[in-house]
């Protein structure tokens, strides 16, 4: 929650800022774009300690998938960026060893060039992160009641637990980078389609806070990067409609879903039930021109829980979808519109020990924790009021309040083991949203 308030509060502080500097002339521009990349992170200390006994050490990279949005305003610029590293899957005997990050941005720079179909921008980034780290069997269970009758297959190490829920993101991070990008005209469209390159480094500026289990794990979070991507601009050039703009919201919501037959299977091997009703926070990026609506979102939904004695579970889910559709009334500062939503989810059960012994002993013992996922395509139609209050006398933004109703509809079993889990991924959902839009 710190997180995404500071970043409201930011755009609000700069769109003042920029207000009080600008011109008479003043140029726009609001993107939002799907990036791809890698990056150097090895682990050193965990690297040693397997070169001890012989071992091969972990791919000294990791590959980078991301959403992100920029606003600019002359030569302005502020954006937000999320982030999912994967490292690279090494095996040990039958076990499948990885890592994993995510981290949430806020960008900050300056345009060194004109309003032109080209771009050449310098930005530094601020936010957090979430690290996981696990060994586990490469032979994943097959049959959920033998899973939890025995699910101490591996161990997981987590720090700043996003599986638990997305106020558990912590940790200072940055990046220093320059982003390079070009418009390409869409034919019978105003917006342009715009090419993206990002490259950079990032890392942790306080040592020692991704230490597990006696190890450091500071490398995750750092290393030169370069990131390619695409996505939909609306440059100031292009503006015909005077509301054509591209905004972004922290959106909260409840889901109408329930784990009851997951908790019935949780019970009858002795586990406490996961209480309570699924919630989200995430993040909506929304574009609007001519009535036409197109944008992406993701958020993330957790349950967790004391499982028995030393152990805690979680239930998590992650969803990503490409939203399109139509602003059936637009009046004054209010519209109406509807959504149709194609996307990711994936569903993610964790069992873990609470008191696990430290390196190497953790490493020559392995058997502490259990873990179970699978993913798919979602879809889901949805309808949304916002009311939008221009700020500052020149109007150089709105804030925009929301408030949206749909339905989610799994297009895959979801199965963990060979329990699917579809009825919980599916149902009806209402969520909230506050947000800017330039």
């Amino acid at each position: 929650m710190p997180l995404f308030n500071k970043s409201i509060l930011l755009f609000f502080i700069f769109f003042i800022v920029a207000e009080t500097h600008a011109q008479q002339l003043m140029t726009k521009r609001s993107t939002f774009y799907a990036l791809l990349g890698t990056s150097g992170g090895k682990l050193n200390q965990f690297d040693k300690m397997l070169e001890e006994r012989g071992l091969t050490g972990l791919q000294n990279r990791y590959q980078t998938l991301g959403l992100g949005y920029q606003a600019r305003i002359n030569d302005f610029v502020i954006g937000m960026d999320v982030f999912h590293n994967r490292g690279g899957v090494s095996e040990l005997d039958d076990f499948r060893m990885n890592y994993r990050t995510s981290r949430a941005l806020l960008n900050i720079g300056y345009a060194f060039t004109e309003e032109s179909r080209f771009q050449l921008i310098h930005y530094m980034s601020l936010g957090v992160g979430f690290l996981n780290f696990q060994m586990l069997p490469s032979e994943k269970p097959d049959d959920l009641e033998s899973f939890l009758a025995n699910p101490e297959q591996g161990f997981v190490l987590r720090e700043k637990d996003i599986q638990k829920g997305t106020f558990h993101y912590g940790n200072f991070l940055t990046e220093i980078g320059f982003q390079l990008s070009y418009d390409f005209d869409l034919p019978n469209r105003q917006e342009a389609f715009q090419i993206i390159t990002k490259v950079g480094y990032s890392f942790s500026p306080l040592e020692g806070k991704w230490n597990m289990k006696g190890v450091s794990f500071d490398n995750a979070q750092s290393g030169a990067f370069i990131r390619v991507g695409a996505g939909i601009s609306l440059p100031d050039r292009n503006f015909f409609y005077k509301d054509a703009s591209i905004g972004i919201s922290l959106i909260r919501g409840v889901h109408f879903s329930s784990a009851k037959e997951f908790n019935a299977k949780l019970e009858d091997a002795g586990i406490n039930p996961l209480n309570g009703t699924p919630t989200n926070w995430g993040l909506r990026i929304l574009g609007n021109t001519e009535r036409i609506l197109y944008g992406a979102e993701l958020y993330n939904l957790a349950l967790h829980g004391d499982a028995e004695t030393n152990k805690e579970h979680s239930l998590n889910s992650l969803r990503v979808y490409g939203n399109f559709g139509y602003n059936l009334i637009e009046y004054r500062n209010f519209g109406l519109g509807a959504l149709a939503g194609l996307g990711y989810g994936n569903i993610r059960y964790t069992l873990m020990t609470e008191n696990k012994p430290d390196f190497p002993e953790l490493f020559e013992q392995r058997e502490f924790d259990g873990y179970l996922k699978n993913s798919g395509l979602m879809v889901k139609p949805e309808v949304f009021a916002e009311f939008g209050i221009p700020m500052t006398k020149r109007k150089l933004f709105d804030l925009v309040f929301t408030a949206a109703a749909g339905y989610e509809i799994p297009l895959a079993n979801y199965k963990l083991g060979d329990f699917s889990m579809s009825s919980y991924m599916a149902g009806p959902y209402l969520s909230f949203g506050v947000g800017v839009r330039p």
